[in-house]
C-alpha cells in the first residue's frame, strides 16, 4: 500500500506564455492539481494548460505579489508549490518534494534556483543558488504585496530542500533588459510609497556594493562572460532604480 503524503497544488499565474509552459507542466504531473491563473493572454495560454490538466482561472493583473496570493487562495489544496512557466522542477527536486510531504516538519521549504543565461546555466553570482522559497502550507505563509520583486512572508523556521528549480527563460537578451528597465521603475515606485528616499551616495554606491558581492565575493566571475554580463545587468537595475527616484523625488517636489 502506498505511503500517503500531503495533497499538493501546483500554483502558476501567467500571460502570454505558452512557448514556455509545455515542460513547465510537464514537470508537475506529481501534482495533485496544477492552477493557472492568466490574465488575458492572446497566445493559447490558457487553452494550452488546459489540454494538460490545468484547472485554469482568467483574472484581471494585481501585481505579481497580490496575483500570486490570490492564486494561492483558490488552490484546491493547503500545501501549494509557486512556480513560474519558464521554470522546471528538476527530478531530485521532485523526489525531494515527494519525500518532505510524507511527514512535513515544517510549514515552509526553500530550495536552490539555477538560472539559464545566455545559453549557460549560471553557478556563481546572483545566478546561483538563488534561494527560492517556494513550498509552503499556505495556513504559515504568504506572498507579500509587494507589486515587483514579490517575496514569501513564512511563519516559523524555514527548511532547505535538495534538488534545483531550473529556470530556463527563452526570453532575448533585448527582451531581459527591457524586463529590467521595467522592474526598475516598479521598484523604485513602491520604494517612494514605502516613504523611502535616495541620495547620490545610493546611486553610486548600491551598484558598485552589488559587483563586489556577486562578481568576487559570490565568485561571479567563474561564469565567464555570461556571468560578468548577469551580474552588470543588475548592477544597472540598481543604477537605474535609485536614478528613478530622484526624478520622481524632483518632479514631485
Amino acid at each position: 500500500m502506498p505511503e500517503l503524503r500531503q495533497p499538493i497544488s501546483a500554483v502558476l499565474i501567467t500571460k502570454n506564455a505558452a512557448g514556455q509552459l509545455s515542460e513547465c507542466l510537464a514537470s508537475l504531473v506529481f501534482c495533485d492539481e496544477i492552477l493557472v491563473v492568466d490574465s488575458g493572454s492572446s497566445d493559447g495560454t490558457q487553452a494550452l494548460a488546459a489540454k494538460a490538466g490545468a484547472r485554469v482561472i482568467d483574472s484581471e493583473w494585481r501585481g505579481f505579489g497580490p496575483q500570486k496570493q490570490f492564486a494561492v487562495e483558490l488552490a484546491a489544496n493547503d500545501w501549494v508549490l509557486c512556480i513560474d512557466a519558464d521554470e522546471r522542477v528538476s527530478d531530485e527536486l521532485r523526489e525531494s518534494i515527494a519525500a518532505v510531504l510524507l511527514a512535513p516538519t515544517l510549514g515552509v521549504y526553500r530550495f536552490a534556483r539555477r538560472n539559464r543565461f545566455m545559453g549557460r546555466y549560471l553557478r556563481h553570482g546572483e545566478g546561483y543558488p538563488d534561494w527560492s522559497l517556494r513550498l509552503f502550507d499556505r495556513r504559515r505563509a504568504r506572498w507579500s504585496d509587494d507589486p515587483v520583486h514579490e517575496r514569501v512572508i513564512a511563519q516559523g523556521e524555514v527548511g532547505t530542500l535538495a534538488g534545483d528549480l531550473l529556470h530556463d527563460s527563452a526570453e532575448s537578451l533585448e527582451t531581459y533588459l527591457a524586463k529590467q528597465n521595467r522592474y526598475s521603475t516598479l521598484a523604485a515606485e513602491a520604494a517612494l510609497a514605502q516613504g523611502k528616499r535616495a541620495g547620490a551616495t545610493a546611486l553610486l554606491m548600491s551598484p558598485l556594493l552589488r559587483f563586489i558581492k556577486f562578481y568576487f565575493l559570490r565568485l561571479g566571475l567563474l561564469d565567464g562572460v555570461p556571468g560578468l554580463v548577469h551580474i552588470l545587468i543588475g548592477c544597472t537595475a540598481s543604477f537605474a532604480k535609485y536614478a528613478k527616484m530622484l526624478a520622481f523625488q524632483k518632479n514631485r517636489a
